[in-house]
Order: structure tokens, then sequence, then C-alpha cells
């Protein structure tokens, strides 16, 4: 069981070791310079945030938005890739392998590059600034992490078997992904929302990734809320991965 999905991923990570310093090199750049602009350049023009430092309320988000977003960019690239240019998913399905074995194996690959990523970000701003946290938070927040990425793994697969354009793949994360990831109080309190916007904006996936990773790892507390919305989520995304992913394959 899953013998195929651990063979897809084990490849995907195979070809990772071949870049892995170029990716990283390349995916810790932005999340630091927003992290250095907007933490540690505003620090003296903006007040602590629920009684925490503005630097140290921003980092829980930045880390959870690079594993995230890596998970997407990493299902959907790899997806679309093997697709429409090696070909690849043509010759798994001549082998006994499945279509949830295809799309299981892009989901863990996703999820460990997503951790993999948000890890060396974490990292750096750990060796940069004076960011810290008490390291019995670290599991809770996890959670977060692992479910976040399954989501956006699955939501990536998605894009990567629909999309046939290469620059369309861009366009969703610009004009639906990013939007979503800084409409879910990254760099501000949810509070700052009116309250006809607030309820609705609370129940975002995205909002629970975030602002339920930051509560993890900060106050070591489990939002119940958060992960109950990003439980149906990942249920939901998996099911429509799988169903979009068997059918664009049967045509």
């Amino acid at each position: 069981m899953f013998r195929g999905a651990i063979a897809i991923f084990w490849r995907d990570l195979l070809v990772l070791r071949r870049s892995l310093f170029s990716e990283l090199l390349a995916v810790i750049a932005y999340p630091l310079t927003l992290y250095l602009a907007f933490g540690i350049g505003l620090r003296g023009y903006i007040a602590d945030v629920d009684g925490v430092p503005y630097a140290l309320f921003i980092a829980p988000g930045l880390i959870s938005m690079t594993a995230v977003s890596a998970a997407f960019n990493d299902s959907a690239w790899s997806v679309w890739f093997h697709r429409r240019v090696q070909r690849t998913i043509e010759e798994y399905r001549v082998t006994p392998i499945t279509v949830y074995d295809i799309v299981i194996g892009k989901i863990f690959s996703g999820f460990a590059q997503g951790t993999l990523k948000g890890l060396a970000v974490a990292l750096v701003i750990f060796i940069l600034t004076p960011f810290r946290f008490p390291p019995a938070h670290l599991l809770a927040y996890l959670l977060f992490i692992f479910l976040g990425s399954m989501v956006f793994s699955c939501v990536g697969t998605i894009c990567g078997t629909m999309i046939d354009k290469p620059e369309n793949i861009g366009r969703v994360e610009a004009v639906v992904i990013v939007p979503l990831i800084f409409m879910s109080g990254i760099f501000f309190p949810l509070s700052s929302y009116p309250k006809a916007a607030f309820a609705a904006i609370s129940l975002l996936p995205t909002t629970a990734i975030f602002e339920g990773a930051r509560q993890a790892l900060l106050n070591g507390k489990l939002a119940p809320l958060s992960i109950a919305i990003l439980l149906v989520t990942a249920v939901i995304a998996f099911a429509a991965a799988t169903f979009t992913f068997n059918r664009k394959m049967s045509e």
C-alpha cells in the first residue's frame, strides 16, 4: 500500500537534491527581505501587536508562508512539467501505479519540500535576528505547517493538472494565492478588519494556517476552529485533486 506514492515521492526528492542549494537560496531571499523590511525596518514606527513585538509577530507567518507557497509551487510545476514536457505521468500510467499513488506522492513531495524550505527560512531568521520561541511549542506549530502544506499541495496539483500554459500558473498564484496569503493577517492583526469582514476572513483556510500557526508557535495554543477548518479543507482539496487528475488523465 502506498508503494507507488513513496516511489514518486522519493524520485522528486532525488531531483531536488541536484539543485538543493540554489533552491534554498532563492526561496530564502523573499521572506527574509520582507522580514528585514517590515520586522526590522519598521519596528521603530509600529507598536507592539497584542503585546508582542512586531518583528516577533510577523516571523511565524513568514515561515509558514514560505512552507505553503513552496508546497503549492512544487506541486503545480512538478505536475505540469511531468505532464506536458517530460511526459512522466504517461509513463506512470502504464505501470501498476494508481491515480491515488500519483496524487499522494506529489502531496508528500510538496509537503516535504515546503517544510524543508520553511525550516531554512526559520533558521536564517533565527540566526540573523532576535526571533526566539519556546521549543515545546514547535510540535503544535508543525501541525499547522503539515495541514497547510497538504492543502496547498492539493491546490497546486489541481493547477498543474488543469492548466496547459505555464504562464497561467503564475497568474493563479498572483491573483488568487498571494492575495489570500496577505489578507490572512501575516503583517497585521485580524482585529484590524471591520466586523462585517472579520467573520468571512476568519473562515479562510489561509487565516487558519497563519493565525493558528502564530498562536501555536508563540503561545503554545491549539485553536480548535483553525484545525477544524484545515482538516475539512484538506479533505475537500484532496478529493478535488484526485478527481481532477483522474478525469484529466482519462481524456
